[in-house]
């Protein structure tokens, strides 16, 4: 299976390429703004890099969140017509599950991204296999939440308070062959949707009004 993956959930514009698990290339350019802007030539210039055709490719990949509204919807919406157009399925990536396959090894990770407003995204596995539900927290909840997570990945982990000894990987943004490993593995291939735990603060002049 060729698998193209990408990722502009976060702090980077990434894609990356995996032939049968093997990864063919990958790039992640750093930012806070301006996915729209580069994610077609960065995934041009991946597509190049594997020596892969699009018309080689089995699926598309795609993170999904929690994450930036607007960077979501530019991953999504490029993902989405990729797929269409070359008619293979669309699928997508959990941003905290990616972060935590990024800091790679087994045993338990506390996956955390720094929600503003003194909230992190949060979510817990163990050996890639997730303990509960991805959630946004007030730091003091997700604190609570520590305790047996030695590994802490992801910009929220700078908010919490780490158990003593804990290994902390902070991490802005997943690697994308971690997020084309995970795409690869999904069994159901539906069409993906992004995941929204906090309501988007833009509003329309009705619910201006309204509220």
């Amino acid at each position: 299976m060729i698998v193209l993956a990408l990722d502009t959930a976060l702090a980077a514009t990434s894609a990356a390429v995996l032939k049968d698990g093997e990864a063919l290339a990958a790039q992640s350019e750093p930012m806070e703004r301006g996915h729209s802007e580069r994610v077609g030539g960065l995934v041009r210039g991946v597509m190049a890099q594997s020596g892969v055709g699009f018309g080689d490719l089995d699926r598309v990949g795609v993170t999904v969140g929690p994450g930036s509204f607007t960077g979501l919807r530019v991953g999504l919406a490029f993902a989405k017509g990729l797929a269409v157009a070359l008619n293979i399925p669309c699928v997508g990536v959990g941003a905290l599950e990616a972060l935590a396959l990024s800091h790679g090894g087994g045993g338990r990770i506390c996956a955390a991204i720094d929600a503003r407003r003194g909230q992190v995204y949060f979510q817990a596995f163990e050996d890639g296999a997730s303990l509960d539900a991805p959630a946004i927290l007030p730091i003091e909840a997700a604190n609570q939440r520590l305790e047996g997570l030695p590994t802490l990945v992801g910009s929220g982990a700078a908010l919490l308070t780490a158990p003593e000894g804990a290994v902390i990987d902070l991490r802005p943004y997943a690697d994308p062959v971690a997020v084309a490993r995970l795409a690869e593995r999904v069994e159901d291939p539906t069409r993906p949707a992004p995941l929204y735990l906090r309501a988007p603060d833009a509003k329309t002049i009705a619910e201006r009004a309204a509220g």
